[in-house]
């Protein structure tokens, strides 16, 4: 038929398949995250009750499991970091698609050991590149093409963040707008179908749950159009500084050459034990965090602004440490802090009824807008994870604004800077 996408049915049938283990995988490594977030969690409610000495113990905590992940990380290169701009890299043909084993295993277990401790970490860059090597794999075993290959390897990139943020529609617009920067019809239904089934079956063990309960808002009023502008504007200043940060915590860590990479991790790990220390909610991925903002529960400005500082800073700080893990999670998190903070600083101007909660939803895309340069991404996930139908006109406003700002201001794609850097360095 005229017009109708190429690639036989065993394309398809192979990516459905893959999705489903995808799933099963994605949704076997969100239920560790949990589990380990939860033991962290025990540990510091029992070190509290220990004095002094207990202060140590998130201390230890962190920087044994900054130094072990690091170390799998260097047994196994591909698995340190993200990995998002590794599936990158693949789809522009700079590099050659990293294979199941021994990737897999240590991106699990490394990853899992990482954020379990409490580095600022996401759980979406592992899983998307497991996701990735899952599809390369299959079409390897099938022998398929170079070219399906590769689509499959993309493709099931996708499935992976849908899987990390229950998100399946952003998990087919982040193939699109972010990794191919292209709409071809077999790579569209390849993505969707791995999609879904990847989304299907982690469900059988995650359940069927948004990753935020948040209450239905309303609408906010047209006259407030504006002010999302100026947020998502300011937000594109905010980002440009972050991902500065963050590359500039890579470079800097690269040229302290007199400590090792594993050492530099624990001390790396030690710092964010202190803050874990301080209060829970300066570590780890930032996911109840966000929860609690978009739930509405909103702490006073000045520990907003507290928490932003810091988080702002140890997010990069997490990465630079070499372990496997994401930047998203963590970026969302750090979105949500800074729009319930715009909101608590205008409230006296804002009409009545106008929560922080809306603010905060809006940056989390409009900060991921301004750092990852995918906007529709960025709408789309916040929608998916949080239900906000409502808010869609002000995130597309705010999306917007923060990513002209941080195009205008010469700010490069942080995926496209990383991948940069890794070819690089290769």
């Amino acid at each position: 038929m005229p017009g109708a996408p190429r690639g036989g049915p065993t394309l398809y049938l192979v990516g459905a398949l893959a999705g489903c283990v995808v799933g099963l995988v994605g949704g076997s490594f969100r239920w560790c995250l949990e589990r380990a977030d939860a033991l962290r969690g025990s540990l510091l409610d029992a070190s509290q009750e220990l004095g002094v000495a207990g202060r140590l113990v998130p201390v230890a905590l962190a920087a044994v499991g900054a130094a072990v992940a690091c170390a799998i990380a260097r047994r196994v290169p591909a698995a340190a970091g993200s990995g998002i701009q590794d599936v990158e890299a693949v789809w522009h043909g700079e590099r050659e698609p990293d294979r199941l084993l021994p990737l897999l295993p240590a991106k699990f277990v490394g990853g899992v050991i990482a954020m379990g401790s409490g580095l600022l970490l996401g759980r979406e860059g592992p899983t998307v590149h497991m996701g990735a090597a899952i599809g390369t794999e299959a079409g390897r075993r099938t022998r398929m093409s170079a070219r399906d290959v590769t689509l499959l390897h993309t493709s099931l990139a996708g499935a992976g963040l849908a899987v990390a943020f229950t998100a399946p529609l952003g998990g087919v617009v982040f193939v699109l707008e972010e990794v191919t920067r292209t709409i071809r019809a077999r790579l569209v239904l390849l993505t969707l179908i791995g999609t879904v089934t990847a989304v299907g079956c982690a469900r059988l063990i995650l359940g069927d749950r948004p990753v935020f309960a948040m209450p239905d808002p309303a609408a906010p009023p047209l006259s407030l159009l504006p002010a999302f502008l100026l947020l998502g504007a300011a937000t594109g200043v905010l980002g440009v500084g972050y991902s500065r940060l963050v590359v500039g915590a890579l470079a800097y860590c690269d040229g302290v050459t007199r400590v090792g990479p594993v050492a530099r991790a624990a001390v790396i790990g030690a710092v964010v034990g202190l803050l874990l220390g301080i209060d829970p909610s300066l570590g780890g991925g930032g996911e109840q965090l966000s929860g609690l903002l978009v739930d509405g529960e909103v702490p006073v400005v000045t520990v907003l602004a507290g928490y932003l500082v810091v988080r702002f800073v140890a997010g990069p700080l997490s990465y630079a440490a070499g372990a496997p893990g994401g930047l998203f999670a963590p970026l969302l998190a750090l979105g949500a802090l800074w729009g319930a903070l715009v909101q608590g600083l205008a409230a006296p101007v804002l009409p009545g009824g106008t929560g922080a909660a809306s603010f905060a939803a809006v940056g989390m895309a409009a900060l991921f807008a301004a750092v990852v340069r995918a906007p529709l991404t960025g709408v789309v996930l916040v929608v998916e994870m949080t239900g906000a139908t409502a808010l869609v006109v002000p995130l597309l406003a705010a999306c917007f604004a923060a990513t002209l700002t941080a195009d205008r201001l010469g700010s490069v794609p942080i995926y496209d800077t990383l991948r940069l850097r890794m070819t690089r360095s290769s």
